[in-house]
C-alpha cells in the first residue's frame, strides 16, 4: 500500500495552526512514510511553527474577503483567482490525495481546488461560531469535524480539539508534585494558575496582581503567566511571574484552579486534563469566547466571569473560596474531564489517512 499524500491547511492564530500540527504529527506516527505538505503564509505563526515541527510548508498571498467597495475590492478576484489557481497546480504537481482545513485565510483557495480537483476535504472548526472559510469549506467537506457540539455546520460531527499528546494524555494527579517544585512552588499548598494566553490579558494580569495579598495570606500560591511582554509584575514567595511556558501541561499539572481567557484551544485542553476554572471570556469579536466556554460551565466545570466585572473582590469573594473547597474542585474536575475529549488528534488523522486512501 503506497504512503498517503496530504496537504494541511491552515494558520495565521494558534488556534489554526495547533490543532493542525497534532493532526500533522500524529499522521507521522500512523503513517511514517506519509507525505504531509502545509498550506500557510509566510507572515503567520506557520512560518516559524510548522518548520520547526519538521513539515514542508507552502505559502501562498493571504488574500482577504473584502468588507467594504474599495480598491482592494476591485483588485479581489483576480488575487483570489491567482491563489486558486496556485493551489490546484500544487495539488496536481505532488498529486495530494486529501485535504484537511483548519480555517484561516489560506483555506478557502484550497477548499475549492480541492472542490474542483475533485479530492476529498476534511474541514475541522475550532470555534462554536465557524469562521468564514469553514462556512465556505463545509458545504463541500466529505467530513465536518467540530471542537464543540452545536457549532452550526452542514453535517458537523463533534470529535474535540486536537491537541499534543503531552496535553491530551496528561495524568495531573501523578505529575502534580514534580510540576509544582519545577517552578520553585510547593506541592503541599494549593496552586492557582493564571494565564492569557500568548499575547496575555491585561484585565486578568492586572486584577490578580492587585490581589496578591490576599491570595498569599491565605496560602495559595500563584502562577501567572503574563504573556509576551508583559512579565514585568513584581515577584515574591509563592508568586511565580512568567512570560510564557513553553510546556503548558507542566502549569496544567501544577494547578489546582485557572483562571484564563475561553479561546476554544484553551477551553478544550483544561477539560482534556480535566482542570477546573474560571473563564474570563476576551470582550471583543464576535463572542466566540462565551460561547466557548458555556457548555462546560453548564456542565459544572467552570465558572464565567465577564471581562468587565473580573475584579478584585471576585478573587477574594469567588476563587479564594473555591480553591479552599477541595471537594468541590474534585467534583469540578470531574464534570470538566467529562466534557473534554482527549483522542481528537487520533480520530482526526485516521479520517483523513482514510479519506486519502479512498476508505
Amino acid at each position: 500500500m503506497t504512503a498517503p499524500r496530504i496537504l494541511l491547511a491552515g494558520g495565521g492564530s494558534a488556534g489554526h495552526v495547533s490543532p493542525l500540527l497534532a493532526v500533522a504529527d500524529r499522521i507521522r506516527r500512523s503513517e511514517p512514510e506519509a507525505e504531509i505538505l502545509v498550506l500557510g503564509t509566510a507572515d503567520g505563526l506557520e512560518a516559524d511553527l510548522v518548520p520547526e515541527a519538521g513539515f514542508e510548508l507552502i505559502t501562498i498571498p493571504k488574500v482577504p474577503f473584502p468588507r467594504r467597495p474599495d480598491l482592494d475590492a476591485l483588485r479581489f478576484p483576480m488575487r483570489f483567482g491567482g491563489t486558486i489557481g496556485a493551489v490546484r497546480r500544487l495539488l496536481r504537481e505532488r498529486r495530494i490525495e486529501a485535504v484537511a482545513g483548519f480555517g484561516g485565510y489560506v483555506c478557502p483557495p484550497a477548499y475549492l481546488a480541492a472542490a474542483a480537483a475533485g479530492i476529498p476535504l476534511i474541514v475541522h472548526e475550532a470555534n462554536r461560531r465557524p469562521g468564514l472559510a469553514n462556512r465556505l469549506g463545509a458545504r463541500r467537506a466529505a467530513a465536518v469535524l467540530t471542537a464543540f457540539d452545536a457549532t452550526p455546520l452542514p453535517g458537523a460531527r463533534r470529535i474535540g480539539m486536537p491537541m499534543r499528546p503531552g496535553i491530551a494524555h496528561l495524568d495531573r494527579e501523578e505529575r502534580r508534585a514534580d510540576a509544582v517544585r519545577s517552578f520553585g512552588l510547593d506541592p503541599s499548598r494549593p496552586v492557582l494558575l493564571v494565564t492569557g494566553g500568548s499575547l496575555g490579558a491585561q484585565r486578568i494580569n492586572e486584577t490578580v496582581h492587585a490581589s496578591r495579598t490576599a491570595l498569599l495570606d491565605a496560602g495559595v500560591q500563584v502562577l501567572h503567566v503574563t504573556g509576551k511582554g508583559k512579565a514585568d509584575l513584581a515577584e515574591e514567595e509563592g508568586y511565580r511571574v512568567l512570560e510564557y511556558v513553553k510546556a503548558m501541561e507542566d502549569a496544567y499539572a501544577a494547578a489546582d484552579l485557572a483562571i484564563t481567557r475561553s479561546g476554544a484551544g484553551t477551553v478544550c485542553e483544561v477539560t482534556a486534563v480535566g482542570l477546573p476554572a474560571v473563564f474570563v471570556p476576551l470582550p471583543i469579536g464576535n463572542g466566540e469566547q462565551a460561547l466557548n466556554g458555556q457548555d462546560v460551565v453548564s456542565a459544572g466545570g467552570a465558572l464565567m466571569v465577564p471581562d468587565a466585572e473580573m475584579t478584585p473582590g471576585v478573587v477574594t469573594g469567588t476563587v479564594l473560596p473555591l480553591l479552599r473547597d477541595a471537594d468541590r474542585l474534585a467534583e469540578m474536575s470531574e464534570r470538566s474531564r467529562g466534557f473534554g475529549i482527549a483522542d481528537a488528534a487520533e480520530q482526526m488523522a485516521a479520517i483523513v489517512i482514510g479519506a486519502a486512501r479512498g476508505a
